[in-house]
């Protein structure tokens, strides 16, 4: 049966789609079965495993708000892992579940028909603490948090946090933080050591080794439609995800 993790932050541009494509295909490589479901609107995920949103036939907006059947939304990546997309179609999910029966726990029913289908399935979550990451959060047995080095996501992170104490009271008891990954850490600044001791001090047992640096190769790599993983295997932002996915096979 699969773990699922949900990737969240709230706070946008830290590194949270950039570590869901790349964890995903580094999962992979470790002869994991993983499927990423893209819960984003913006569908950063999905362009960025290479799928061309032209011809997407189903998204998890259908899979939310149509009741499609989720088999006819996977879609295989050149990495070898797969994919539920998501379209811009997304954003008016958030208005029309408000309506909706069970709506915090669509997504957990969709993810209850394919779990046990493999070892990961890892979700995406949008900036925001709306109702497609609370969705998200409902259907995960644990969340992944990247935090960027700098003071404001740090600041940020007791938001987060606090939304998935409220998700583990009143909807989903198994949930809990599975770890903190820092990104777009940069050796060469105190601040980002500083960032790094502070949530070191604060959750000694949930901040991964692996350490995720600014590295040029890791911007370029959506841009051609791929994973770190498969665009430069030897750089150093490869490296770090293969580091981080052997942690997270670690916890079990």
């Amino acid at each position: 049966m699969a773990k699922i993790i949900a990737i969240a932050n709230q706070k946008g541009g830290v590194g949270k789609t950039t570590t869901a494509v790349n964890l995903s295909a580094a999962i992979t490589g470790l002869d994991k079965k993983v499927i990423l479901v893209d819960a984003d609107p913006q569908g950063n995920a999905t362009s960025g495993c290479g799928i061309d949103k032209g011809h997407i036939k189903q998204s998890l907006y259908d899979l939310l708000l149509r009741d499609a059947d989720v088999n006819d939304a996977i879609l295989c990546t050149s990495a070898g892992n797969y994919l539920i997309p998501a379209m811009i179609d997304l954003a008016g999910a958030e208005v029309e579940l408000v309506s909706m029966f069970s709506r915090e726990t669509r997504l957990k029913k969709i993810l209850s028909k394919i779990k046990m289908k493999w070892d990961y399935i890892l979700i995406d979550c949008p900036p925001s603490l709306g109702l497609l990451t609370i969705n998200a959060l409902a259907a995960a047995n644990s969340v992944i948090l990247p935090l960027q080095c700098e003071y404001y996501a740090l600041e940020g992170m007791t938001q987060i946090l606090n939304t998935i104490n409220l998700v583990q009271k009143n909807l989903n008891e198994e949930l809990s933080l599975e770890g903190i990954v820092l990104t777009m850490y940069d050796a060469r600044t105190n601040l980002s050591a500083q960032v790094a001791q502070q949530v070191r001090s604060h959750f000694p047992n949930k901040l991964y080794n692996a350490v995720i640096p600014r590295n040029v190769r890791l911007s370029e790599a959506p841009s051609y439609g791929c994973s770190i993983i498969e665009y430069d295997p030897l750089s150093k932002g490869a490296a770090a995800y293969k580091s981080l996915a052997k942690e997270v096979i670690k916890n079990g």
